[in-house]
C-alpha cells in the first residue's frame, strides 16, 4: 500500500507540490490569525463598586448602603451575577456581565444607576467605581 502511494506521488509530482504549498499557505495563514497572548483574558467583564462608610458596622453597611445599591443595580442588561461584601466601614459590590460585554458600556450603566442612588445613602458614604481591571489582575 505504501509502495503504491509513493508511486502515485512520484507520478503526479506537480500536484503533490501544489498541495504541499497550499497546506503550508493555510498553515501560515492560521498561524498569523491565531490570537496569542502571554496572559489571555478568560474572565467575564466585571465592574466593582467600593464605598467607605466611616463608623458603620457590617450590619449597618449591609442594610443602609449595600441593599439600596443592589436594588438599583438589579435589571442592568447583560448582567449575570451581582454579589456584595460588607466589612467594617467598607462596602464592596461586584457586578459580572456576560461574555463579550464592552467594559466601557458596562461601567457607564453602573455609573448611571449608582449616581441615582448615591443621594439616598447616608451623607458620610464616599467612593465609587473601582478602576478598570479584570478578576485576574
Amino acid at each position: 500500500m505504501l509502495q503504491s502511494l509513493v508511486a502515485k506521488a512520484l507520478s503526479y509530482r506537480l500536484l503533490v507540490v501544489a498541495l504541499a504549498l497550499a497546506v503550508a499557505g493555510l498553515g501560515a495563514w492560521a498561524f498569523v490569525q491565531l490570537p496569542v497572548d502571554a496572559y489571555p483574558n478568560i474572565a467575564q467583564t466585571q465592574v466593582k463598586i467600593i464605598l467607605k462608610a466611616p463608623g458603620m458596622t457590617p450590619e449597618e453597611v449591609e442594610s443602609r448602603v449595600i441593599a439600596p445599591i443592589e436594588m438599583e443595580m438589579l435589571g442592568i442588561p447583560r448582567q449575570s451575577i451581582l454579589r456584595s461584601s460588607a466589612k467594617y466601614a467598607i462596602a464592596d459590590i461586584t457586578i459580572d456581565f456576560t461574555d463579550g460585554t464592552d467594559i466601557y458600556w458596562a461601567r457607564q450603566q453602573v455609573a448611571e444607576r449608582l449616581s441615582g442612588v448615591m443621594a439616598d445613602l447616608p451623607a458620610s458614604v464616599s467612593g465609587g467605581l473601582a478602576p478598570i481591571s479584570t478578576p485576574l489582575s
